[in-house]
């Protein structure tokens, strides 16, 4: 039977099909009676779903990053498309395709991995270049850097969204070095490289993107850091040792923890050197325009010009008129 996906959903439409759990809450309402609010999700979009007079004791055999069974019906609400839940159960996963609920990238991995090489294959400074050559030989670690998301809820939260995040942040980089020479360009690509690579052991991703026990008790900065000093050792065991200088190794373990721009943010440090506020000022903006546009893209109610509220960014987007898929104007 041929399966119903989150982008094929309308208004009335009802529904039995198995989904993704990417989010479960329980919350009150005013008059304090329990419901469920829950992220439903699978390879084509996201879908709101909310299910009414509910206990926890109901709901505790299913918990986030299941397959779950999910029978409802689609509305309208405030111009965007929700389902009411009336039944979610635990969906057998050897009846299903991982790949159905997994979010789609949207590059190439491998042409990506090729490009960040190009880029990196260019540093100046010959330590620099023999650390981020370190990193690239890393099998196991290009990998990881290939298949990890980059958030699980926001930015580039798909499978290879991490790759895409950080190449499309090199060819930022790469181009502002050339107006504004007194920054490092060295520097600044092995921090773009280095910022998120803690991801790889913060998150998981095999279907569900979720936090790791690392990830939640260390965080992807303080992994990232033991990461380079790792590959730090190994150029030093290494029979030709190569040390890095110990400014250039400061520098760039201050732009890892730096990264998200302020405390409140995050990041242990806020940004003191050139570099850690370009790398920020990149990554914010990438990570945001790819939130927007993401946005935007999924939204599963084409007939609205508006995207439903989000919390995360505490407005609405505008998508316009004139886009594949809008009505047409009167």
């Amino acid at each position: 039977m041929t399966k119903t996906c989150v982008s094929d959903l309308s208004d009335g439409d009802a529904v039995d099909e198995v989904f993704l759990l990417a989010d479960k809450q329980l919350r009150a309402n005013r008059h304090a009676d329990m419901y469920l609010l829950a992220t439903l999700r699978d390879r084509t979009g996201v879908i709101t779903g909310l299910m009414w007079n509910v206990t926890e004791e109901r709901l505790r055999h299913i918990s986030a990053g299941d397959l779950v069974r999910v029978c409802g019906k689609v509305q309208l609400y405030q111009g965007s498309l929700q389902m009411i839940v009336t039944r979610i159960e635990p969906a057998d996963a050897d009846d299903c395709d991982p790949d159905d609920f997994r979010a789609q990238p949207n590059a190439n991995a491998a042409r990506l991995l090729e490009r960040l090489r190009e880029l990196l294959a260019t540093l100046e400074k010959e330590p620099l270049k023999a650390l981020a050559d370190c990193f690239l030989n890393d099998e196991h670690l290009v990998a990881d850097l290939c298949s990890a998301p980059a958030g699980v809820r926001a930015h580039h939260a798909y499978q290879g969204g991490l790759i895409e995040h950080i190449v499309s942040m090199a060819e930022v980089a790469d181009r502002l070095c050339g107006l504004y020479p007194q920054i490092s360009r060295d520097l600044l690509l092995l921090g773009v490289l280095l910022h998120d690579l803690g991801k790889i052991r913060e998150l998981s991703w095999d279907p569900a993107l979720a936090y790791t026990d690392e990830g939640q008790l260390l965080g992807h900065m303080n992994i990232a850091i033991e990461i380079l000093n790792e590959k730090v050792a190994e150029l030093k065991a290494r029979p030709d040792s190569v040390d890095i200088d110990a400014e250039d190794l400061l520098r760039l373990k201050h732009m890892i923890l730096s990264h998200h721009g302020s405390l409140e943010h995050g990041s242990p440090r806020v940004p003191m050197t050139p570099e850690a506020l370009v790398l920020h000022q990149i990554d914010h903006l990438d990570a945001k325009l790819h939130e927007f546009t993401r946005t935007i893209d999924d939204d599963v109610n084409p007939q609205s010009s508006w995207t439903p509220w989000s919390p995360r960014m505490e407005r609405r987007l505008f998508k316009g008129k004139d886009r594949p898929g809008a009505p047409p104007s009167s």
